[in-house]
């Protein structure tokens, strides 16, 4: 069961979404629910192990601990890292571009080597193809969530889940279920082989 997982006796405890003069804020807001750099997060409660495992959710403290210390997001150990960079598990997807992964911004976290199958066997976003590949630059640049829109009076409606980025305005308008990454200085790997200089 990958760490960052939600289980099913966890429920969203946000409260109310409403509109503030520069964005959006819960009703009930305390200092804890921004980051340092101003996105409001979802809060979740955690029980972690107490239900059923919940493959398709992401628990946003949990990914976004991961994140920020580069853990794997299988056992939260930390993420294999070598002279090429850290290791990451990408989805193969239709609209790579050139230079891709260069560039890419991904809410997944890293894996470590002994959880890498796993990763590849169970995730739903892995199964249909993957690349196994090194960063050895990545930051923080922004997260994953629904963007509001103005409602009438103070209400707010979320509209489709974005990647917003640090310095667009729009950082102000979501509710953060992920944080996001930009991978660079990425180098193709071969997982098998990976594997295989491990042991």
């Amino acid at each position: 069961m990958p760490d960052i997982a939600t289980w099913s006796a966890e429920r969203d405890i946000s409260g109310r979404v409403i509109l503030g003069r520069r964005g959006i804020v819960f009703a009930d807001e305390t200092p804890l629910d921004r980051d340092t750099r101003g996105a409001l997060w979802r809060r979740m409660s955690l029980q972690q192990g107490q239900g059923k495992p919940q493959y398709g959710g992401v628990h946003p403290q949990r990914q976004r601990r991961a994140m920020r210390r580069l853990l794997c997001q299988v056992c939260t150990g930390p993420a294999d890292q070598d002279d090429r960079g850290t290791l990451w598990l990408l989805e193969r997807t239709e609209d790579e571009w050139t230079s891709w992964p260069n560039g890419l911004l991904t809410p997944h976290p890293p894996v470590c080597l002994s959880c890498a199958p796993k990763a590849v066997r169970y995730c739903p976003n892995l199964r249909d193809g993957y690349v196994a590949v090194r960063v050895s630059a990545t930051d923080v640049c922004g997260v994953h969530g629904p963007v509001y829109l103005r409602g009438p009076g103070i209400q707010a409606f979320a509209s489709d889940h974005e990647i917003v980025l640090y310095d667009e305005p729009d950082i102000r308008w979501v509710l953060a279920e992920q944080s996001v990454r930009v991978l660079r200085s990425c180098t193709i790997v071969d997982l098998q082989r990976e594997l295989a200089l491990a042991t």
